[in-house]
């Protein structure tokens, strides 16, 4: 016995109460909003999840997401290719972008390193990152990691994979509260964080 009288509809609501943050009432509320709807608006709803799943990309240089093989920022002859800033995830850079403050390139560990996620140097984008130090073109990273003890560790850890190369290592200021993931950070504390940079002191 279904919950609702249409199969189809108990198959929508169930993959969209499989969401961060979307209940069963919410997803049921949203079925019923599509099903009212204009069929041809429901449609391109429909096509723009299939277009992001299948056809978005990360960045083969930085690891951001990008509808092409390289992404815009990457791409973008005005921002300064010898300043990188590392990120744990893609919302990140988002964050840091919102401040408007940032005119430098980035690139995306794809977390930290956290041994009871069981998430080591190896299932990070850290050797990339190495690499990209390696031809000298690059003079400073900045480590924009959580303030946390697996954001310290993650930053340590890349620190001493790089200290013999000629690049300046600097954090982004304490203005980010210990404890406090970058995407929750306003943009005016977040963006003075990264003007207010330092160098990074093991």
């Amino acid at each position: 016995m279904t919950e609702y009288s249409s199969l189809l509809l108990e198959k929508a609501v169930e993959q969209l109460s499989g969401l961060p943050g979307i209940g069963r009432k919410t997803a049921l509320r949203l079925c019923m909003h599509l099903l009212k709807a204009d069929k041809t608006e429901s449609a391109k709803l429909g096509e723009a999840i299939i277009q992001l799943v299948t056809q978005v990309r990360y960045c083969e240089v930085c690891y951001n997401i990008s509808d092409a093989e390289i992404c815009q920022i990457c791409a973008d002859p005005r921002r300064q290719s010898d300043v990188v800033c590392v990120v744990e995830e893609i919302r990140d850079v988002m964050a840091i972008e919102n401040t408007m403050q940032f005119k430098g390139k980035y690139h995306v560990l794809g977390g930290i390193i956290s041994p009871i996620e069981g998430k080591g140097p190896r299932d990070l984008n850290i050797d990339s990152l190495v690499d990209r130090l390696s031809d000298g073109t690059i003079r400073e990273i900045i480590m924009a990691l959580p303030a946390t003890i697996e954001g310290d560790t993650t930053i340590y850890y890349i620190y001493r994979k790089v200290s013999s190369m000629n690049v300046l290592v600097t954090t982004i200021a304490r203005g980010v509260a210990v404890g406090d993931e970058l995407e929750y950070t306003d943009e005016v504390t977040l963006g003075r964080s990264i003007l207010n940079r330092i160098p990074y002191d093991k």
